[in-house]
């Protein structure tokens, strides 16, 4: 499979294109700065360029199979690169027939509020304000695109090893605890060969 990815100079991203190359499958990435990423792979295709730029996105699109957006941004970042950068992949996917979208979100938005802590809500509403904020307008782009799209909600994210042990699912009852970036990265990988999180938003933790 052909995956674009988006993010990938971030912690998930990155262990998502490692975690795909090393199944066999090939990597088209957009990165502002792509010495950021360093990996050296034959399978993998980095474009420089800009999430919020049409022209970029759409030639990182071009020929895949299925789209990784792992967007990130600072917390004082004005650019809404995460809801607007996800506007421009979506537009660019319809526009290039491609249907699968695995998207990196977070868990505490939507109707996962409550599966996380009292902390972590304070924080939430003051620290990560404008991050919550745009991850919040990003869930609701991606549920209006009519994409076979998959929402992954992350709970507290670690630099831990990949160890593919880990807790995911829809239920609400599902509470927020750590989990390593290189696992969120396997759980992404899988939603694009399962479609049981199709048009969902599973958290995973």
């Amino acid at each position: 499979m052909h995956i674009a990815v988006f993010g990938a100079t971030g912690g998930t991203g990155r262990a998502f294109v490692e975690q795909a190359l090393d199944a066999g499958h090939t990597i088209t990435a957009l990165a502002r700065t792509p010495s950021k990423l360093n990996i050296d792979h034959p399978g993998l295709t980095v474009i420089q360029g800009d999430a919020l730029v049409a022209a970029d996105v759409a030639q990182t699109v071009a020929g895949a199979d299925g789209v990784l957006a792992s967007l990130g941004s600072g917390l004082n970042d004005e650019t809404k690169v995460v809801s607007r950068g996800t506007e421009q992949i979506i537009a660019a996917m319809v526009a290039e027939g491609v249907r699968r979208l695995v998207v990196i979100g977070a868990m505490g938005t939507g109707d996962s509020a409550d599966q996380v802590g009292f902390a972590f809500k304070m924080i939430m509403k003051t620290v990560l304000k404008k991050t919550m904020v745009e991850k919040e307008a990003q869930e609701k782009i991606v549920a209006a695109s009519g994409l076979d799209w998959v929402m992954v909600r992350p709970s507290g994210l670690t630099d831990g090893p990949r160890t593919g042990t880990y807790t995911f699912g829809v239920d609400k009852s599902l509470k927020a605890g750590q989990i390593s970036r290189a696992d969120v990265a396997d759980f992404a990988l899988k939603q694009f060969s399962e479609d049981t999180f199709v048009g969902k938003t599973p958290a995973v933790t």
